[in-house]
């Protein structure tokens, strides 16, 4: 199973890449990285990855090391004669700029998708993207994979008759109605009005959590502040316990107190980034199983189209 295949990680990866690695059934390739006094850094491979498929395991959330890094070690194994690249990217960063919403502003998620075909990935495998016209970004393969089909069981395991699934604001209304025409369930969501990034002005509930039971479903959770909002919103409105599942636990600034101080009765994310603190309200659900999965039935040319669960 394991002729030709190697994994690697980045620094900010590495827990979640040696658990994908051990899933697979092989260990982690050994990657060095010498820093400079001044900042810089350089990765290498310490073994060899000539004729092989390496699969290079590393989130991109901030700070900008995270994607430089991912960038060098793909540079690195192309120039090694690895026999194909691929970037396994659980949280994609940057896709939050996915168009132009002003006047004279970068698109960055095309700039990202841009440097790492430049720099020689053949395929990228992720997962949530904030945005699913990313994929077309890119000129290579992108594997996008999603939270539901670790989500959907957990769900299921509830056995509540009370339950109805609800969004946080509007932009994320297609995938909680997804799940909740899956689950043969209700549909509520927030409508949001900012100010500014990251600070809310105004929000107001859209159907009926009365007596309910509320799942909210988002791709990630930032400063936590929409999300908390909302949870202490429908709480107002007579529901009867708030529960959110969000991918990516991004959670800075003040999100882990905003958490703590909310009505939100539990938040379950993904390892896809490394948690920085900690909640008694966090639960973490890993996805390794899913890309060690994906990444067997890539080599062995296998369809994973039974992963999509909810798309």
């Amino acid at each position: 199973m394991s002729n030709g295949v190697k994994i690697f990680s980045g620094r900010a990866s590495k827990v979640l890449a040696e658990q994908v690695a051990s899933s697979y059934g092989v260990s982690l390739g050994d990657v060095k990285v010498l820093d400079f006094s001044d900042g810089e850094f350089q990765p290498s491979f310490e073994e060899t990855v000539r004729g092989q498929d390496v699969f290079i395991v590393q989130s991109t959330m901030p700070p900008t090391d995270n994607l430089f890094e991912l960038l060098l070690m793909v540079d690195a194994a192309r120039r090694a004669s690895a026999r194909k690249i691929i970037a396994v990217i659980p949280y994609f960063g940057f896709a939050r700029q996915d168009r132009k919403d002003k006047p004279r502003v970068a698109i960055g998620a095309k700039l990202v998708a841009n440097m790492l075909m430049t720099a020689g990935v053949d395929r990228v495998m992720t997962m949530d993207l904030h945005a699913d016209q990313i994929q077309g970004f890119f000129e290579v393969p992108v594997d996008h994979l999603f939270g539901s089909t670790i989500f959907l069981k957990e769900i299921q395991d509830m056995n509540s008759e009370n339950l109805i699934m609800a969004a946080p604001d509007a932009g994320g209304a297609k995938r909680a109605n997804s799940y909740a025409k899956k689950l043969d369930l209700g549909l509520a969501l927030c409508h949001k009005q900012r100010r500014k990034p990251n600070e809310i002005a105004e929000m107001t509930v859209i159907g009926d959590v009365s007596g309910k039971d509320v799942i909210i479903i988002d791709d990630m959770c930032d400063t936590a502040g929409t999300l908390t909002a909302a949870a202490d919103l429908f709480m107002s409105q007579g529901a009867l316990s708030v529960r959110a599942f969000c991918t990516h636990a991004v959670l800075s600034g003040p999100a882990y107190d905003r958490i703590n101080n909310s009505k939100l009765t539990e938040l379950i994310v993904t390892d896809t980034i490394l948690l920085k603190g900690k909640s008694d309200k966090i639960r973490v659900l890993t996805c390794a199983d899913l890309f060690a999965d994906v990444i067997r039935r890539m080599v062995n040319n296998q369809s994973i189209s039974s992963h999509f669960v909810i798309s």
